[in-house]
């Protein structure tokens, strides 16, 4: 008997042929016109100037599963690949490259050298994602195809601005001057989700400040002496007993000579430093509430370039650390710095570049969104969330905010905001939709102002909020603004697939954003991925050097072994993904046996009708049913991992150190001890269950069981339905019995040193199991059984 698989072993350089192919032939294409049901999943575009690390590359493999589930169960699927070439990542690639701060260059060579880069990007992201197995509509390398979509092109920049002309006629839109989260690094505005924080070594430095009706001296400890020009009043907590006798009183302010009021206000931390405070505008959010609460008029000192203004009298030029350093100096020359402490300080810095963030007056656009957080609580808790407990991260964050949106950025390479304004009367003009526009260096779309007719206008020149751009994603997919009928049929998006390191920002703005326009909720379910870490538990560092480069281990492994680690691995219900070289490559070893098995199977032709079947026949399909029944629930619920391990069980266990075993004499029936009828029940039995396993694990693992189908019967697998489950009889007896009888019988023959084929002259084994004594007596050598 000659296999159909002749390949002795699986070999990773299988998978570069298949996936080339794929991408050839458009197999995964999505087709408009179809009339199945669609599936669609809003897939987080990469930034195509940096690789992929391990987490990207396994989150995109596990929204695989999702789609390639979907289309054997009987869905168009809408899985597109979005490539990121917007916002500030772009910028400070083309900063880092170049050497040079864009904001000091024009406005256009900036933008060119942002292309640069764009243009001199390897793609190697997308090209990880093609060796990964992973089936976007379609599949392209260096240039803009179909399916494939640029969050820089005219087309998605254009769908920007549209939505922001239907949010700004609807009154969801305002301008206004207030202060701001700003990064100096970044030199723009930024959202407060674009805000963590960092215990930061710093100083605290103990500073002079006197009383003015009895000149006494008033010792105050902080970390930001540069702001004393901007101090609006010093604090002291109502209950410190030190300080009462200041209430009312009057603080001339170091170096500066500024007079303050000294009042009693809660803020102040009698454990923290001194026990008492200067408040300045602005320090931290503190200090931005306490003098709103007070109705205090802010003095700003920092400007838009990071720099000390006129308001820092001496200080005026300098840098934020520069002017901090030239403060201590001057403080100490003025004998008015009596004390330093180095210290852990909790400083917001800018999600992005790391720099501490500053709290500046600026003129922005906002969003409205207070008014819309009993809605966003009521979405987030109808929202379908994968695992339920990524619900609440949204919730808190909904809890948390405070100010609308600022979705003005003084950047260059990003969407520009679609306004121009007339010199006579600062009117503002909004262009019609339907086209990308770039006020900095286009006309206005009118000649005459219809508020006072003037014939001059000033386009904008800031550009819009990373998020603000990519809050579209599931709108552009789904052709918003662009195809109506489309999109009413098949929205909201059925799948948002993330990392939850991101749900404040993309998911939240996304939701809130499409929920303005839309009036619903634009997604159906949300799948949340978690962390990829070390064999430890550790976060994956470059400076720790336990990184693991997927390209690297696709080049060792191949991507089957990763795309089953991730399956494996992949519980939702832990908060963390350990990853290693040994983990994936000992996922390898379940391919190994899949191989195996299938290359046994492949020796015989299933018969081309159903015979009547032996019970050990009907046993091995109850349990397979079993797995289709439970792999079948837990897809539908994005969950591979419960699957996939039982799956991993029964094929190494059940089926092949068992049943296989069990039916191996039944199948080759050299002797001819069992009539045609049982040997066919086998070889039917053989290849049925090694058909579901592999239709189980093809969203899985789909080059190996793509070539081990196509192999055995000339056809796809991949568009081949999903199984359902099938009534079948239940068996006289449970499997664990059963498997530790044989078990029990092989052990005890090894220990005596027999081979698994010695003879046994009699065994009493239970009753229940008379019905499997042909295959088991065959198996065990047995010359009789008795039953108890």
């Amino acid at each position: 008997m000659k296999p159909k698989l002749q390949d002795k072993r699986w070999s990773k350089d299988f998978e570069k042929p298949l996936y080339e192919e794929w991408k050839r032939k458009k197999l995964y294409a999505f087709n408009r016109k179809s009339r199945k049901p669609v599936f669609s999943i809003d897939t987080p575009p990469p930034y195509v100037n940096t690789p992929v690390h391990i987490g990207q590359a396994t989150t995109y493999i596990l929204m695989d599963f999702f789609a390639r589930f979907k289309r054997m169960t009987g869905n168009e699927v809408l899985f597109p690949l979005g490539l990121d070439r917007n916002g500030l990542p772009i910028e400070m690639a083309a900063e880092k490259r170049f050497k040079v701060k864009l904001t000091s260059l024009p406005r256009r060579k900036a933008i060119a050298l942002c292309k640069r880069i764009l243009e001199e990007s390897s793609m190697a992201s997308t090209e990880t994602f093609l060796r990964s197995g992973i089936s976007f509509n379609s599949w392209v390398l260096g240039k803009l195809t179909g399916d494939v979509y640029y969050t820089d092109s005219p087309e998605y920049r254009a769908l920007t601005q549209g939505t922001f002309i239907d949010m700004w006629k609807a009154g969801l839109i305002y301008e206004d001057e207030r202060v701001c989260n700003f990064c100096p690094g970044c030199r723009t505005t930024i959202a407060d989700a674009e805000v963590e924080y960092r215990n930061l070594p710093s100083t605290f430095n103990d500073i002079v400040f006197r009383c003015k009706e009895t000149g006494e001296k008033i010792i105050i400890g902080t970390t930001r002496p540069e702001l004393v020009c901007t101090c609006g009043m010093v604090i002291f907590n109502p209950n410190d007993k030190r300080y009462k006798h200041l209430e009312g009183k009057t603080a001339i302010t170091p170096v500066f000579e500024k007079e303050v009021p000294i009042r009693s206000h809660p803020a102040a931390e009698m454990e923290k430093g001194t026990g008492i405070m200067m408040m300045c505008s602005f320090g931290d959010l503190t200090d931005i509430r306490f003098f709103r609460e007070m109705k205090l008029e802010p003095v700003i000192a920092i400007d838009k370039s990071g720099k000390m203004n006129r308001n820092a009298g001496i200080l005026r030029g300098l840098g934020i650390e520069k002017a901090r350093q030239k403060m201590i100096e001057e403080l100490k020359r003025k004998k008015l710095l009596v004390g330093q402490k180095r210290v852990s300080h909790r400083t917001p810095v800018c999600e992005r570049s790391k720099d501490p963030i500053e709290f500046i007056s600026m003129k922005e656009f906002y969003v409205r969104q207070i008014d819309q957080k009993p809605k966003m609580k009521e979405m987030a808790k109808k929202l379908k969330f994968f695992s339920p407990r990524s619900r609440q991260i949204l919730i808190d964050w909904i809890n948390t905010v405070s100010i609308d949106w600022p979705i003005s950025r003084r950047r260059y390479y990003a969407t520009e905001i679609p306004l121009w304004y007339c010199k006579k009367c600062g009117e503002p003009v909004l262009p019609p939709k339907g086209r990308y526009y770039q006020p900095w260096q286009e006309k206005a779309p009118i000649k005459k102002c219809p508020k006072c007719g003037g014939g001059e206008f000033r386009g904008e020149e800031r550009v819009f909020d990373t998020w603000f751009d990519s809050s579209i994603s599931p709108l552009y997919i789904l052709m918003y603004d662009k195809d109506d009928d489309f999109f009413r049929k098949h929205s909201p998006c059925t799948l948002r697939p993330q990392g939850k390191e991101i749900i404040r920002t993309w998911l939240y703005y996304t939701l809130l954003k499409c929920y303005l326009l839309t009036k619903k909720s634009i997604f159906r379910d949300v799948w949340i991925n978690y962390h990829i870490v070390d064999e430890r538990g550790h976060k994956m560092s470059k400076s720790v050097g336990n990184v693991i480069d997927p390209a690297d281990v696709i080049d060792r492994f191949g991507a089957e072994p990763l795309r089953l680690w991730a399956a494996i691995e992949g519980n939702l219900t832990r908060t963390d993904f350990r990853c290693s070289f040994e983990r994936i490559e000992g996922a390898g070893k379940t391919l190994t046996k899949l191989w195996n098995v299938a290359r046994f199977i492949s020796m015989f032709q299933a018969p081309e009708h159903k015979p009547k079947l032996m019970e050990t026949d009907t046993w091995i399909l109850h349990e397979a049913n079993k797995l289709v029944e439970f792999a079948g629930k837990c897809y539908e619920n994005y969950d591979f991992h419960n699957p996939a391990v039982r799956i991993k069980h029964f094929l190494w266990e059940t089926f092949a150190s068992h049943y296989i075993e069990l039916v191996k004499s039944r199948a080759y029936n050299q002797n001819n001890k069992f009539s045609r009828d049982e040997q066919d029940a086998a070889i039917y039995t053989l290849n049925k269950v090694l058909d579901i396993i592999m239709k189980l694990m093809a969203p899985v693992i789909p080059f190996i069981t793509y070539i081990i189908y196509r192999k055995l019967h000339g056809k796809d697998i991949h568009f081949t339905e999903f199984p359902v489950p099938e009534k079948t009889k239940k068996p006289g007896f449970d499997t664990d019995t059963l498997l530790q009888l044989n078990s029990r019988i092989w052990k005890k023959k090894r220990g005596k040193g027999l081979s698994l084929k010695s003879p046994i002259k009699t065994i009493t084994i239970p009753q229940k199991f008379r019905g499997i004594e042909k295959d088991f007596k065959e198996t065990h050598n047995i010359q009789e059984i008795k039953y108890s």
